[in-house]
């Protein structure tokens, strides 16, 4: 394992420690996207091969040696759009938590007992 892959298990774990101890809204939010920047980590470091290059072609790498020399992209691709996702998901949750804040005047979870069941 390397050491990125267990700072992206320390973020996981710090990020969900957050969301679960936390009532103010902000921090949970704040935890959330912790947590997505650690698994986006640990998924890049899974799809790293150490000695390995970018999957991109030129003059340099023939097609036929490209299996030997590349990293599959499908992990990056995959991360990337993540990110993407992350960061609409994180904006959402910000807006919701905003109108919130506008509809109760207050950012804690226990202020809001109308929600519970």
């Amino acid at each position: 394992m390397t050491i990125i892959t267990i700072l992206g298990f320390l973020l996981i774990i710090i990020g969900l420690w957050g969301m679960l101890t936390r009532k103010h809204l902000f921090r949970i939010i704040l935890g959330f996207s912790i947590i997505d920047t650690g698994i986006h980590l640990v998924i890049v470091s899974l799809g790293y091969i150490k000695g390995r290059t970018a999957p991109i072609f030129d003059a340099d790498l023939s097609p036929i040696d490209a299996i030997n020399r590349i990293v599959d992209p499908i992990p990056s691709a995959l991360v990337l759009t993540a990110i993407v996702i992350g960061l609409a998901v994180t904006a959402l949750m910000l807006v919701y938590v905003i109108q919130m804040h506008r509809h109760k005047g207050s950012l804690e979870i226990s202020d809001y007992e109308e929600l519970k069941w």
